[in-house]
């Protein structure tokens, strides 16, 4: 009877109560985590273009075109005595704790000093007292007194360092300049005053070995000394006094010369065209004198009678007789 009643529980089992145990076996997949979703946003264009790497890529070209502009311009603008000047004083020298190459900004990326370091400027600096406190700036350098390295102290110093040649080469260059200005002041003197604009074309500039040669030549109706002696005109005094201005400035060495034509004295006797000439140069160096000229600038005072004639077709041609004043050049000074 047992069995009998058994029989109907479990015809109440559903039928697909097989069919479901292995559904849910596998129950346990379906709780398993999800894999995370990624959203990827693309904005629109034209984002690099406003960022700012740019920036400062144009900005160290611009910064690297302004440097060389300006190294082209220094070249350009100096000679190369301020060349050197400059070269040297960026130069590190015995007092320098910093070898070459290893001055401020160098050593590579990442490996430079920095620009306030004191080690990385030439001098270095030193305090010998507690009060005393040396600045780079004090060791070397312009200052405020100083502000060029072209200033006259500094071109003295670096004469001293230069070679004969070298010295000569910066002399003469200085006086080349210095005598187109006294050319030029000695024209416009001329051109300004009327007791001399009949005369300009009497006096002219020659240059030569030995420097610059200021010819004043007589002419038919303008002489500058009385004839047969040596007493200098009014018109001749008032053209040696520009003459004298322009000269002032300078340290230059002057040489007179006298010249006369070959016209000789109606009476022989001491007086010759050898004694006129000389005379006539030293009248001429007296004015000079002065006038302002100091007597250690004159080099040689000479008369050369009419050896040297200015006019070799023609020996008595009034141009022959003239006063000839040679600025000479400095020998190294």
């Amino acid at each position: 009877m047992a069995t009998a009643e058994k029989a109907p529980e479990e015809e109440a089992v559903p039928a697909g109560a097989d069919a479901a145990g292995p559904a849910d076996a596998e129950a346990p997949e379906d709780d398993a985590p999800l894999a995370p979703i990624i959203v990827k946003k693309i904005e629109g264009g034209h984002g690099g273009a406003h960022g700012g790497g740019w920036k400062i890529a144009l900005a160290d070209m611009m910064t690297a075109m302004m440097a060389f502009f300006l190294l082209m311009w220094i070249l350009g603008a100096t000679n190369d005595s301020q060349r050197k000047s400059v070269a040297d004083y960026f130069k590190p020298t015995s007092q320098s704790v910093v070898a070459m190459g290893q001055l401020a900004g160098s050593n590579g990326i990442m490996g430079g000093r920095s620009i306030i370091d004191p080690d990385g400027f030439p001098y270095t600096a030193k305090q010998t007292a507690t009060l005393q406190m040396v600045t780079p700036r004090s060791e070397g350098g312009p200052t405020e007194n100083d502000p060029s390295p072209n200033s006259e102290n500094d071109r003295d110093k670096e004469r001293d360092g230069m070679n004969e040649s070298e010295k000569k080469k910066i002399v003469e260059q200085t006086d080349k300049e210095n005598f187109d200005k006294l050319e030029k002041e000695v024209r416009e003197q001329l051109e300004k005053n009327p007791n001399l604009e009949k005369i300009q074309g009497q006096v002219q500039f020659v240059r030569e070995k030995e420097g610059l040669r200021i010819e004043i030549i007589d002419k038919a109706d303008f002489s500058m000394f009385g004839l047969g002696t040596s007493q200098m005109q009014g018109g001749a005094q008032e053209l040696i006094t520009e003459v004298a201005k322009s000269l002032a400035g300078m340290n230059n060495k002057i040489a007179v010369r006298g010249h006369t034509d070959s016209l000789g004295f109606a009476k022989q006797g001491a007086r010759n065209n050898w004694s006129l000439s000389a005379e006539r140069a030293e009248a001429t160096r007296a004015m000079f004198e002065k006038k302002g000229i100091k007597p250690d600038r004159f080099a040689q005072i000479e008369g050369v009678a009419d050896t040297m004639p200015y006019n070799n077709n023609d020996p008595k041609d009034p141009r022959n007789r003239r006063i000839s004043v040679t600025v000479k050049y400095r020998e190294g000074e």
